[in-house]
């Protein structure tokens, strides 16, 4: 004796038309996915909790458009996002390189230059202080035992490297 009962009802409906979801779902785009899809729909209509359905075949293939509607406007989604990280973040062009230009790379080194020259100024603590919380990626606490001193300390140290810091981004915003 089995221990599931013989499907009725929306799962019978989908059991008995399982085949026409397949090839609607192909033909709405869904391709390689179909099988995934169709199982999506499955899924839904298991956890769904409806009750008696008038045309239980609509309502199958009506789950299934909504669902090709859902995994239209995700992709959509996700090539704009894609598209509009590229844009922002000056992604690869066919044929162009990723490589900063000349220019660019001597005007960071001269920034890097001018920021590690900034942090030097403040003494060799608040400049260590600073390359090991924030380049090296330490807690706080664990560099204020790393130095012997305060984790106020440590903040205070902090504070002051990222005022130089700004005063030098300001410097280079003027000119």
């Amino acid at each position: 004796m089995s221990s599931n009962p013989a499907p009725d009802g929306l799962e019978a409906a989908f059991l008995a038309n399982r085949e026409r979801l397949l090839r609607f779902l192909r033909a709405r785009g869904g391709g390689d996915a179909a099988e995934d899809l169709l199982h999506e729909v499955w899924l839904k209509i298991r956890a769904a909790n409806t009750g008696p359905i008038a045309s239980p075949v609509a309502y199958l293939f009506r789950t299934a458009d909504l669902l090709m509607i859902d995994r239209y406007r995700s992709e959509r989604q996700a090539r704009l996002r894609d598209r509009d990280w590229s844009e922002a973040t000056g992604a690869t062009m066919p044929g162009v390189s990723d490589a900063p230009s000349g220019e660019r790379v001597l005007i960071a080194r001269d920034h890097a230059r001018l920021v590690a020259e900034a942090l030097d100024a403040l003494g060799p603590r608040p400049a260590a202080i600073f390359r090991r919380h924030r380049i090296d990626g330490v807690q706080q606490r664990q560099v204020a035992e790393e130095f012997g001193v305060s984790l106020s300390t440590v903040e205070s140290d902090l504070r002051r490297a990222y005022r130089a810091i700004l005063e030098v981004r300001e410097r280079i915003d003027e000119a």
